[in-house]
């Protein structure tokens, strides 16, 4: 298996995208293609050390920066490392994607060379999220801005199936983030998404709230692009917070530390529960491959960590599962018309 890795892509490229891959390679054993400036590459893997036996490259001429407009990149930008990646993996060349860049033009690029799977209008990053009872998934976290009530129905139906082909729930619960839990709260386009979910071939939950996205109580949330993305940033904000207070108070008298150094294991726990960085990246559903986008600051921990993600969605055949489930759920005539 070969997964492509937009080497320009991120805050910290390539260096970061580059130690990413080659731990990926050496402890996970997961075969690599870089894409991007094959003499920075090169310089990369030097600096680490390594040889032109553990990591393939793919040259790329043109590079997308963080700020710039998705829609002018993919007008204008034909040889940039993130459609490169694509190109590989529509001809086969390899079986995902993982970049850090910019995540508009990632997705834009991800639909112009690879298509959408039959039955989705639009494609949905899905986050994995540590829930207090159980793992938890938020769909969609930075794919679309605006959404209209069909679109977060599709949502809901391939966060379902993918909370069962690669997480192994039985029947997660599917819920709508929204203000409040009745059925009446929101703006219209909620309100409406809640009375199309309530005849969905998912278990449909109702109305769930902010605080619900780390109980664990529903496995599946559904939300807009928007208000999933602020939810995705500020659990991040509040993980790194909560580190260092803990750490602060920890430090406070000689009793506060020794009970520091005793629950050290248990402090370990949780930290790396509230990493984002283990999870690496949000996998894109409802296009016709694979592709994981991760936060434009990863390090090459999350990087690695990313493709490992990528890797398992492969070999869990979730792709496959997601459009069987989709024919399934249209053929059945589950699907609804489009309202607005």
């Amino acid at each position: 298996m070969n997964i492509a890795v937009d080497a320009m892509g991120g805050d910290h490229a390539p260096e970061a995208v580059v130690q990413g891959a080659l731990w990926a390679y050496a402890e996970l054993g997961i075969n690599v293609i870089l894409v991007g400036d094959e003499d920075l590459i090169w310089k990369e893997v030097r600096n680490q050390g390594k040889g032109r036996n553990e990591i393939q490259i793919r040259h790329s001429s043109q590079v997308v920066a963080m700020d710039e407009s998705p829609l002018r990149v993919l007008r204008e930008k034909r040889d940039t490392s993130i459609s490169v990646a694509f190109e590989l993996l529509k001809r086969g060349e390899a079986e995902a994607v993982v970049s850090a860049g910019n995540s508009g033009a990632t997705v834009g690029a991800a639909v112009l060379v690879l298509g959408r799977i039959k039955g989705v209008e639009r494609p949905a990053l899905a986050a994995i999220f540590p829930g207090a009872r159980g793992t938890v998934v938020l769909i969609d976290v930075g794919a679309n801005v605006e959404t209209k009530p069909r679109q977060l129905f599709e949502f809901g139906v391939m966060g379902d199936i993918f909370a069962r082909s690669l997480l192994n729930m039985d029947k997660p619960k599917v819920g709508l983030l929204n203000i409040g839990e009745e059925g009446g709260k929101g703006n219209e386009r909620v309100r409406i998404a809640h009375e199309l979910c309530k005849k969905a071939p998912f278990d449909f939950v109702g109305n769930v709230e902010g605080r619900d996205i780390f109980s664990g109580d529903v496995q599946v949330i559904v939300s807009d692009g928007f208000v999933g993305n602020v939810a995705l940033k500020l659990s991040e904000g509040m993980a790194e917070a909560i580190g260092i207070m803990i750490r602060r108070e920890a430090s406070r008298d000689p009793i506060s530390r020794l009970g520091f150094w005793l629950s050290r294991r248990a402090f370990g726990n949780i930290s790396r529960n509230l990493d984002y960085e283990e999870y690496g990246g949000a996998l894109l559903l409802g296009i016709r491959g694979v592709a994981v986008i991760c936060h434009g600051s990863s390090s090459a921990k999350a990087i690695k960590n990313a493709i490992r993600t990528a890797d398992s969605f492969v070999n869990n055949e979730v792709q496959k599962r997601l459009q069987e489930g989709l024919a399934a759920v249209q053929s059945e005539g589950n699907i609804p018309m489009e309202q607005r």
